[in-house]
């Protein structure tokens, strides 16, 4: 279905030359060179601004692959269907955010799926920015997130709401007490989530409600591995602010203390978000049952 001069320029990005494209390609280095000069001549536009040491794609470039990937990602899917039709199966493409990737999201897709024998679930954990991209590429068949994104193209069923919350060891000063002022946590060793998680997006936006910025608190480190980030607030090491739901078990194990930020309101959501066309509303039901369940 999809045209081979489509298929060809995604590989030249993908491999980022012409030359390692006929490779991959088993074509001609001329042959991949016509493939894209007949796109450029089709569209009227220049798809690659040519660097002395790589491929640079032009605006009306990246609008062309946009839509290429597409148009690829709809073919893989059409035939996927067909076969799970013919095999009476059904695969999916699930995206989750990184922290509710953390929380028991997985559990409840393990469980769904020995359950439900004939799917196959294929997970994969990105930011909130990046599932959306993949969504509307129509590479991912749903996506779990924190927070949602307006947008009018997809809709959205609320599975739980969830919170940030300030963690420390258990033998951190902290620990006893019943809330802390934010004054006294710009004492504190803090690692966070990086700039564009959802989690930090949130705890900044906190902050400026109450005239106070990042820069004012110290920030040791940056990482985007949470299992770490508890690991090392778990060692006395530093605190940190992260999603409740993200640390339920180390809380209930006493490996980890939660504490209230005075003032602080800190809430969002985990929505199940998705296409108008999507065809497996079942999969929403199931899947908060189960969630229900096990929370």
């Amino acid at each position: 279905m999809v045209d081979a001069k489509v298929k060809t320029l995604l590989t030249v990005v993908q491999t980022g030359s012409f030359t390692k494209a006929a490779e991959a390609l088993n074509l001609t280095q001329p042959a991949v060179s016509h493939h894209i000069r007949q796109l450029e001549q089709e569209f009227g536009i220049k798809i690659f601004q040519k660097g002395k040491k790589s491929l640079s794609v032009t605006p009306e470039g990246e609008i062309l692959l946009k839509y290429a990937g597409r148009i690829t990602a709809i073919e893989n899917n059409c035939r996927q269907a067909l076969e799970d039709h013919r095999t009476k199966t059904r695969h999916l493409n699930i995206g989750i955010t990184r922290t509710a990737g953390e929380n028991l999201m997985t559990q409840v897709l393990a469980l769904y799926c020995s359950e439900h024998t004939q799917t196959h679930i294929n997970v994969y954990t990105d930011t909130i920015q990046n599932l959306y991209t993949k969504l509307g590429l129509y590479e991912l068949d749903l996506a779990i997130v924190e927070g949602i994104l307006p947008d009018s193209r997809y809709r959205s069923v609320l599975l739980d709401t969830d919170y940030l919350c300030l963690i420390v060891a258990p033998e951190h000063p902290f620990a006893a007490r019943q809330s802390v002022l934010l004054s006294e946590l710009k004492r504190e060793k803090l690692i966070l989530r990086p700039p564009m998680a959802g989690t930090r997006v949130l705890f900044e936006s906190f902050l400026m409600s109450h005239g106070e910025t990042i820069s004012n608190f110290n920030v040791i480190m940056e990482m985007d591995n949470i299992a770490m980030i508890k690991n090392l607030v778990s060692m006395n090491l530093a605190v940190s602010v992260i999603a409740h739901s993200a640390c339920r078990e180390e809380l209930r194990s006493g490996r980890l203390a939660a504490v209230p930020i005075e003032n602080a309101n800190m809430t969002r959501e985990i929505n199940m978000v998705y296409h108008h066309d999507f065809s497996h509303l079942d999969l929403l039901e199931e899947l908060s049952r189960i969630y229900a369940r096990i929370y």
